[in-house]
């Protein structure tokens, strides 16, 4: 009975726009071109080159000279480290460069499609 009340209570709310299927990029100088299929793109580690086609629901960056290029980013984008580029063409992110915030270096920016 209480779970039923849960869910009925719940069929009102929103629901979130990110999906399961995140993609975890881990390692050092990984080169890859993927589909973020409306998930999260994670990367993580050094010296990394990926290319996120289509659209993603966030960025997520953390290591040391990564580069990350995607097509559109629908929600954020969050920078760890040091010397990380990000850029995505189109989209709106909230961008979080919390690098930057302890002294580093990173670029994130908008760039022509």
């Amino acid at each position: 009975m209480c779970v039923l009340t849960l869910a009925a209570g719940l069929a009102g709310m929103p629901s979130a726009q990110a999906k399961n299927g995140d993609t975890h990029i881990t390692g050092q100088g990984i080169t890859r071109t993927l589909d973020c299929n409306n998930a999260t793109l994670i990367v993580l580690g050094t010296s990394n080159r990926i290319n996120a086609l289509g659209t993603c629901w966030a960025v997520t960056v953390q290591g040391s000279s990564n580069v990350v290029v995607a097509d559109n980013v629908v929600n954020d984008i969050t920078v760890y480290g040091y010397d990380q580029a990000v850029f995505y063409k189109n989209g709106s992110p909230i961008v979080w460069d919390r690098g930057r915030e302890l002294g580093m270096t990173n670029r994130i920016d908008r760039v022509p499609t």
